[in-house]
């Protein structure tokens, strides 16, 4: 209550920096390189609700931390960092929704990963300077490519062609000796039709946890060809990470209140009994992607788009492990002076070797009081799964490079669409949205447990979508909307669950939009309700994958309302909140030996208050500061409302300041930003896990349910601060 009071004392000194539209002129001619997104994204008046940020909002505080940080601010958002500080795995939650069932696409291309559904922002380091736009559709949104969207939907524009030539250099620095080196740079038009443009990164920090060090290598490359009527662009970008193992959380609670920054990752006993920290227990992977775009305008009525892509992803994580027995690893026990020795201390390596294809296809038709796009994609994914022991301290009959483990994944993804806005007239428009998606899944071979996961399904969604906007006059329109989507179950599901089942969602959004000069203000009241919804459990699993199983009937219900509010020329305040209610129907467990029937419960990871506001100061041209505070309310990380399972609420602000001097010589303008986060110095848990077992040998002929929780420390204060050269 305490964290509460304090945010609503200060609701109107904070902020969400989060992106406003603007009317946009319809009759505008519409920028090639926004085809690449048409497809899955909605303009201001649309009946899905939606945020929109642009590449001078990102800047602002983009100093090295990842993506999902740098949208901590927009409603129904709740955003971690296993490092604690925003670098290296970061991961983000919309409206309690996991990463699993949140879809990514780039220029249209689904980035989420084929076979867990996540998304690993930390293979895409730095990319946020090369973001142009980006989207955040809440709810189903509308229809998209690669796994569906089941809460809610992210889609990145990277980089426009730029008419002139450019250059850039960035620099930043801060805490846990944080820092970020970005080179771009463009040809601009070369003979009013070519552009090549690029940029090369660095991102490396220590962490605010122990030993969570991180170190991003990425680049982005970009060749195009445009004229009147077509834009062709060639892409590459890829990233290589290495970052220090920092998934285990903390479960001793005296460690969390007395050292919460202690990584029990990589620890082990050395032969003279001396507690050890492996030096490489890390992640290395390394992913490369390759797109294609051709985007063609046929006439004022007809355009196209054509998108080719192909990833390829390559890594393993290497963990100490203690006292492993031979038979987990397929060796054989060896016998030394007459003792039979059947453990081991090793250290193995887990692989990922993966190849992703995918080919999009868009038709645009406008005209009048019909816009129509239609379109389909197709994927392939083929990864394996192997893992090796590099070293042991007892090699038995293994041999160098043996695989201990084999297995392999393929999916195959199809789905078209076809999607069409009509103008009853000047009052009234509605929308309709139909989805048809195939999936085919099979796994082959051994998991990293050494057991058989053979899976052989195929799915059929038929995801409808249908929407009405009222406007009511220039400054305020209503929207409603509903749409159904289906979505299969993850490799982890299948691993973790015998008879997981797909999921279904629907979701229903009634939404209020004014705008005007000095004051924007967008609500919207949603219900979605799930069938065998795959909700998290709490617990991970022993490479710090959530766990996910079916539940039923659940419902999300929810209000949001966002508002930029200008009561001075050089103030501007920005809130946000949600208000929800998360919860199973019904929930069964078996506790102390039998089955408990718990009636409704809140589901996982779902608080029912999220609230953030922006205080914004531009006392000078060229100069703002901004006060950015964020609250989000307790929350169960489990489906039983168990005390043991809380995460407690917390309220954070955070200090942004961004000053930009134009000059007229060679440097065209530099630009100093600071970020300073968690000013007040909050000691806050943002993420954790939760997991039971049945102790059934304390006392004989009893089971006793003993409940356990790890939690995942978030920095205190720490800053940022930078430059930016632009030429």
């Amino acid at each position: 209550m305490k964290n509460l009071f304090l945010f609503l004392t200060l609701l109107v000194l904070s902020v969400s920096a989060k992106a406003q539209e603007k009317s946009q002129d319809t009759t505008k001619i519409e920028i090639l390189d926004e085809v690449l997104v048409k497809s899955v994204r909605v303009n201001a008046t649309s009946p899905i609700t939606h945020s929109n940020v642009s590449q001078e909002e990102l800047e602002k505080r983009n100093l090295g931390q990842d993506i999902p940080v740098l949208l901590n601010y927009l409603p129904s958002v709740v955003t971690t960092s296993d490092a604690g500080a925003g670098v290296g795995y970061t991961g983000i939650r919309i409206r309690g929704i996991n990463a699993q069932s949140t879809n990514i696409t780039i220029n249209g291309i689904p980035y989420n990963d084929a076979e867990s559904l996540g998304t690993f922002w930390v293979n895409l380091g730095d990319f946020a300077s090369s973001v142009e736009s980006l989207q955040l559709q809440r709810g189903v949104g509308t229809s998209t490519n690669g796994s569906g969207a089941f809460g809610a939907s992210i889609n990145i524009l990277t980089d426009v062609i730029s008419e002139t030539a450019n250059g850039e250099l960035s620099n930043s620095f801060g805490s846990y000796n944080t820092r970020k080196h970005t080179l771009k740079f463009s040809t601009g038009k070369l003979n009013n039709h070519f552009e090549i443009a690029g940029r090369l990164s660095q991102i490396k920090s220590d962490g605010y946890i122990d030993r969570a060090t991180s170190d991003l290598k990425s680049f982005f490359l970009q060749g195009a060809y445009v004229d009147e009527h077509r834009l062709i662009k060639a892409i590459t970008f890829s990233g290589h990470e290495v970052t220090y193992q920092s998934w285990n959380g903390l479960e001793d609670l005296d460690l969390l209140e007395d050292d919460r920054t202690f990584n029990t990752a990589g620890m082990y006993t050395d032969e003279d009994g001396t507690v050890r920290f492996h030096e490489n227990e890390e992640d290395n992977y390394k992913q490369d992607h390759y797109q294609l775009h051709w985007n063609e305008r046929i006439n004022n009525n007809w355009s196209t788009n054509l998108g080719l892509n192909y990833t390829h992803g390559q890594g393993y994580f290497e963990q100490y492990k203690e006292d492993e027995d031979f038979a987990d690893y397929d060796l054989e026990e060896v016998v030394i002076g007459g003792e039979t020795i059947n453990t081991t201390d090793l250290i193995r390596r887990r692989w990922l070797d993966s190849d992703f294809y995918v080919v999009n296809a868009n038709v645009n038709f406008k005209k009048n009081m019909l816009n129509m796009d239609f379109g389909g994609s197709y994927s392939v994914h083929d990864g394996d799964h192997f893992g090796e022991i590099i070293w042991a301290r007892n090699a038995s009959n293994s041999e160098i490079n043996d695989r201990y483990y084999d297995g392999n994944g393929n999916k195959k993804d199809f789905n078209v669409f076809t999607k069409a806005t009509i103008k009853l007239n000047e009052k009234i428009s509605l929308f309709g949205d139909l989805q048809w998606r195939l999936v085919d899944y099979k796994t082959t071979g051994l998991t990293s447990d050494r057991y058989e996961l053979k899976v052989d399904e195929n799915y059929s969604f038929f995801n409808p979508k249908a929407g009405i906007t009222f406007k009511l006059n220039d400054l305020n329109h209503f929207y409603f909307s509903y749409a159904r989507a289906n979505r299969e179950p993850n490799r982890d599901d299948f691993e973790n669950n015998e008879n997981v089942k797909p999921e279904q969602l629907n979701d229903f959004e009634l939404g209020f939009r004014h705008q005007s000069d000095r004051f924007i203000i967008n609500t919207n009241l949603y219900y979605m309700h799930y069938n065998e919804q795959l909700v998290l459990t709490g617990n991970i699993d022993n490479v710090g994958n959530p766990i996910r199983t079916n539940n039923g009937e659940s419902y999300r219900l929810g209000l949001e309302v966002e508002a930029v509010i200008n009561p001075l020329k050089w103030l501007t305040i920005q809130p946000a909140i949600t208000l929800s209610s998360n919860k199973n129907k019904k929930t069964v467990v078996f506790q102390d030996g039998s089955l408990t029937d718990l009636g409704e419960t809140n589901i996982s990871f779902s608080p029912e208050l999220i609230a953030s506001n922006a205080l914004v100061f531009e006392p000078l041209d060229h100069l703002q500061v901004s006060l950015l505070s964020k609250y989000v309310g307790e929350q169960f990380m489990g489906n039983t409302d168990s005390d043991a399972s809380k995460l407690d609420s917390y309220f954070i602000n955070d200090f942004n300041m961004s000053y930009k001097i134009e000059t007229n010589a060679f440097v065209k303008s530099i630009t100093i930003s600071a970020l300073v986060n968690n000013i007040f110095n909050e000691e806050y848990i943002s993420n954790g896990y939760y997991y039971t077992y049945d102790d059934t040998w304390t006392v004989p002929g009893t089971t006793t349910t003993i409940e356990g929780a790890g939690f995942y420390p978030q920095a205190t204060r720490n800053f940022l601060v930078g430059a930016t050269l632009k030429f």
